[in-house]
């Protein structure tokens, strides 16, 4: 989904040893203009601290991609996260509320939050007390890491909330959840997912264009509403299980291809224009996909990267067809007080063009916020993450070596 503001991270704080982002050390500036609330004073910036509470973009993003590899699936991959849209439009027992009690434990665990005094950033999970939840979050915990790959959860009451509780009470909620991370090289943290308004030629996520199905490098993603466009703006997301299992099914020559690096243009950020990355992991029956399309086609004609063959390139329509199936995907309307969570190991997700209201205050609002979980693998599942690792880094050190032989 598409981040057009952040919460930022001032000059001067220390970090934990070796902690950085992109090629910068966490500590420095982050960005040049503060974000500011939009729900609480004008103009005011709103900033995170550095601590250790989080990871940097490089352990965060070295984390999601050390995906244990064993071998490539001859058949169909059997996981609760291998759903249906159709099937799912049946029923709604994917969506949870919480009750009045819950909600008023999140708004008095808000309060205790900022009543501590500390930044955002210095906070831990023991600053915000959520003893009634916590039996819920380690379900849905396990519900992106074991089952289905999604949680939605609503009634939230953010309305009543100044853009600094709603921030205080999402990214708390994430230190209960897993760790939270950085989103960009400038070690931003908590996206404030908004219309920018930019001229030219900008990246999707800073207009109300549709946004391609994809993947986010990090193992969750989760948003809150805090208010949602005039029209459209819908949150689709597919299975990157079921995806597998129909192009499986319908092309079983393409599957390989599935497990073979394309180049992933990275903007820049990172210091690289482009960094190799094979779609498809598999590993002790679970398939993990980082799925990408726009950024696989558009590093193309970077340099050192080859042109994509008739192959890839059928592959990488026909993959995103199935996913944009209606019997495949499935929409959510997200409104004020939702959250949504996703795996970004069996899910993707995209976003239908939106307009917004003419009053800038009712304008199309959600936080980002993106997670690491622990692993609980066995001693062979860790050893092949690690290998996995080590390839990673390995192939990251070529391509900076290469991109920097290929500069004037």
């Amino acid at each position: 989904m598409g981040v057009g503001r952040f919460v930022a991270i001032p000059k001067g704080h220390e970090i934990a040893a070796g902690a950085t982002a992109g090629n910068r050390p966490l500590g420095e500036p982050s960005c040049d203009d503060p974000v500011s609330s939009r729900r609480g004073a004008p103009g005011s910036p709103i900033l995170l601290l550095v601590s250790s509470h989080y990871r940097s973009l490089r352990r965060q993003t070295l984390h999601y991609f050390a995906r244990p590899h064993q071998r490539i699936p001859r058949a169909p991959v059997v996981s609760p996260a291998a759903w249906r849209g159709e099937e799912l439009r049946r029923t709604s027992d994917w969506a949870q509320s919480l009750d009045a009690a819950e909600a008023e434990e999140c708004r008095r665990a808000v309060e205790v939050a900022l009543g501590t005094g500390k930044p955002l950033g210095e906070m831990s999970a023991t600053d915000f007390p959520l003893p009634t939840l916590a039996a819920r979050i380690g379900a849905w915990r396990n519900e992106l890491r074991r089952g289905r790959g999604f949680v939605l959860i609503r009634n939230l009451p953010v309305g009543p909330w100044s853009s600094r509780e709603a921030e205080c009470f999402f990214w708390c909620f994430g230190l209960h959840l897993g760790v939270p991370g950085a989103q960009n090289p400038r070690g931003e943290l908590l996206g404030h997912v908004v219309d920018a308004h930019k001229p030219g030629d900008v990246r999707f996520y800073e207009t109300n264009r549709n946004i391609a199905f994809h993947c986010d490098a990090a193992d969750v993603v989760g948003l809150l509403c805090l208010s949602p466009a005039r029209s459209g703006g819908a949150s689709r997301i597919a299975s990157s299980v079921t995806v597998f299992n129909e192009l499986l099914a319908r092309n079983p020559e393409r599957i390989d291809r599935l497990f073979e690096a394309f180049h992933l243009d990275t903007h820049g950020e990172g210091g690289v224009r482009s960094v190799p990355v094979p779609p498809c992991r598999f590993a002790a029956g679970e398939l993990r996909t980082f799925w990408h399309s726009d950024y696989f086609r558009s590093a193309e004609g970077l340099p050192g990267v080859p042109r994509l063959d008739a192959g890839a390139r059928a592959l990488l329509d026909e993959y995103d067809a199935i996913a944009a199936d209606p019997a495949v995907h499935l929409d959510m309307e997200l409104a004020a007080g939702d959250i949504q969570l996703l795996s970004n190991h069996t899910q993707i997700h995209a976003r239908t063009a939106y307009q917004d209201w003419d009053d800038p205050a009712r304008a199309r609002h959600l936080l980002r916020l993106w997670l690491s979980l622990p692993e609980e693998n066995g001693v062979a599942l860790r050893a092949a993450k690690a290998w996995s690792a080590v390839q990673l880094i390995a192939e990251l050190a070529i391509t900076r070596a290469s991109s920097r032989r290929a500069s004037p």
